[in-house]
């Protein structure tokens, strides 16, 4: 694996105060030379000239958060960070690789959840190259390939959740978003690293079930979320009465038989698990007439 190389080549403002003057030195010996009739001159101003070009040629500018990846012949030499106006060897290519942080969106994809259900997921990939060599070398074009592993990556993980859980101990994709945003994370950080990619952040940016099953599985929804909330309410009101009647007897309050003692906890129950405010009928005489 080709790893990236530090290079910090020579100034090219340096370059330009020595060979600048000496091409203009060649011009004025070539224009010289062919004015006099002294061929030795003007060919030697040509060669001035022709080699102060070749020079200038490596000239180039780095931008700040940008590298340059440097080639010599097809065999990688190394990589200029330092941002300016450098000089290098003129047979070097200087490649441009973009150092500043991405933000991707994933688009928009249709899979299928742990339960089978198709969903539609998206995400936000946020990632910047961190060895340009690795970018350059290793992966044919890295943004696409990063996208790739992206979409991979985001279709692996939901079908291993289900798109919603009722039971707190089920991770589900959309009860867990800090726990399916960091398994996500991971997951694309594993298959881009051979692109000399780190990535800053991945999360979740849309999550819906498919438009052909929407419909039917928020009425799924919705009856599991009031199937759930009953059982809350019944649990509750069986703590209540379990409560009220412990206390009675406790206190000594009044002594009930066991049908009393049916009659009331019916009654509670009734009056706690009633979607509405119940309107009791109260007994101003004895309490078993």
């Amino acid at each position: 694996m080709i790893r990236e190389t530090i290079r910090r080549p020579a100034s090219g403002w340096a370059t330009l105060a020595v060979f600048v003057p000496l091409a203009l030195l060649g011009l004025v010996m070539l224009i010289g030379g062919a004015a006099e009739g002294a061929a030795p001159i003007a060919i030697l101003g040509v060669l001035s000239l022709l080699g102060s070009a070749f020079m200038l040629a490596g000239l180039f500018v780095v931008n700040p958060n940008e590298a340059r990846v440097l080639q010599l012949f097809g065999e990688y030499v190394g990589t200029v960070r330092q941002a300016g106006f450098r000089w290098a060897n003129p047979l070097y290519s200087k490649k441009r690789v973009s150092l500043r942080v991405v933000s991707e969106e994933v688009g928009k994809l249709k899979v299928n959840d742990l339960d089978g259900n198709p969903v539609e997921i998206g995400a936000i990939v946020v990632w910047k190259v961190v060895d340009s060599a690795q970018a350059s070398f290793e992966v044919s074009h890295y943004p696409e390939y990063v996208r790739v592993q992206s979409e991979a990556a985001l279709r692996t993980l939901a079908s291993r959740y289900p798109y919603d859980a009722h039971d707190d101990a089920v991770i589900s994709l959309r009860g867990n978003t800090q726990q399916v945003a960091e398994h996500l994370q991971k997951e694309i950080e594993e298959r881009v690293a051979l692109a000399g990619v780190r990535l800053l952040e991945a999360r979740i940016s849309h999550l819906a079930y498919a438009p052909e099953i929407a419909q039917a599985m928020l009425q799924r929804q919705q009856a599991g979320a009031i199937i759930a909330a009953r059982q809350k309410i019944v649990d509750g009101a069986v703590g209540m009465v379990e409560l009220a009647l412990d206390r009675l007897a406790r206190n000594k309050v009044v002594e009930l038989d066991e049908e009393r003692k049916a009659a009331m906890v019916s009654n509670l129950l009734v009056v706690l698990c009633s979607e509405r405010g119940s309107q009791p009928i109260v007994n101003a005489g004895s309490i078993y007439q």
